[in-house]
C-alpha cells in the first residue's frame, strides 16, 4: 500500500471540497463529502499507478502560517 499527502481546499463558490497530489499530474478530484473526496483520489491514483510507479515532479512538505500586519 502506498500513500500520498492530498492538499484540499474547499471552492468557495460551489462548496466542493477539491484535492490533489502535489508533483503528480493528473492526481486530483473533487467531491462533495470530505469521504467521496478521498474516494474519488483513491480511485484516480490507483488508475493512474496502472502505467507505472510515477516520478513525482515534488515532494509534499507541509504548511506553514504567514502573518502580515
Amino acid at each position: 500500500m502506498k500513500t500520498f499527502s492530498a492538499v484540499i481546499e474547499q471552492d468557495a463558490a460551489t462548496g466542493l471540497y477539491v484535492g490533489f497530489v502535489p508533483g503528480f499530474p493528473g492526481a486530483h478530484s473533487q467531491g462533495e463529502t470530505l469521504e467521496e473526496l478521498e474516494h474519488n483520489l483513491q480511485e484516480v491514483i490507483a488508475m493512474l499507478l496502472e502505467d507505472g510507479e510515477p516520478e513525482l515532479e515534488s515532494h509534499f512538505v507541509g504548511v506553514q502560517n504567514v502573518a502580515v500586519a
